[in-house]
């Protein structure tokens, strides 16, 4: 936040109250993009009303969440966004697999905690790094667009060998697509 946003009108106060607010919207992120997976699952079955009415009931959890957290700050009705978001997932997970049957969630769970370790060990050397040259070179701007891309190259290098190491079957997959040999 502070080497896209903190310039001018935009001040070192703003930039923690930012970065919490994208902190909470960060937290549901994955659940959204699986909504929108599960929506279109139930589209192809020709069945549009199940997720309209889970849309619906997430309307009114959202406004039921934003009346509670808004006490929280700002962040506190991203942070609803969120959880309405998981929310979502869950209800659409449980109809379509009611609708479906057994749709390989084992594995599907076994992927998710997997790229969940993988990203814990991106999130902890990005901001190793990124921590450790911020309080060595500064705040200037060359000192932060040095500090933040070492981060986050070191800990994109960290996410996928930890993926490689931990046998994440959609890496080889992503790969193989990669090199033209799908």
């Amino acid at each position: 936040m502070r080497l896209l946003y903190q310039h001018e009108h935009f001040t070192a106060v703003d930039t923690p109250i930012v970065a919490s607010c994208l902190a909470a919207f960060a937290l549901g992120l994955t659940f959204n993009g699986t909504m929108l997976m599960l929506n279109r699952g139930f589209f192809s079955l020709q069945s549009p009303w199940i997720p309209s009415w889970v849309a619906l009931a997430n309307l009114g959890l959202n406004a039921a969440l934003d009346a509670v957290f808004y006490r929280f700050g700002i962040w506190g009705i991203p942070l609803s966004t969120s959880l309405v978001n998981i929310a979502g997932t869950f209800a659409l997970l449980v109809l379509f697999r009611r609708r479906m049957g057994s749709f390989e969630l084992a594995e599907t769970t076994r992927s998710f905690v997997l790229v969940a370790v993988a990203s814990a060990a991106l999130a902890a050397v990005a901001w190793g790094v990124w921590h450790l040259l911020d309080s060595e070179l500064g705040r200037s701007l060359p000192a932060q667009i040095v500090s933040l891309g070492l981060g986050l190259g070191l800990g994109y290098a960290a996410f996928f060998g930890a993926c490689r190491l931990l046998g994440v079957r959609e890496l080889e997959t992503m790969l193989r697509l990669r090199r033209g040999h799908a």
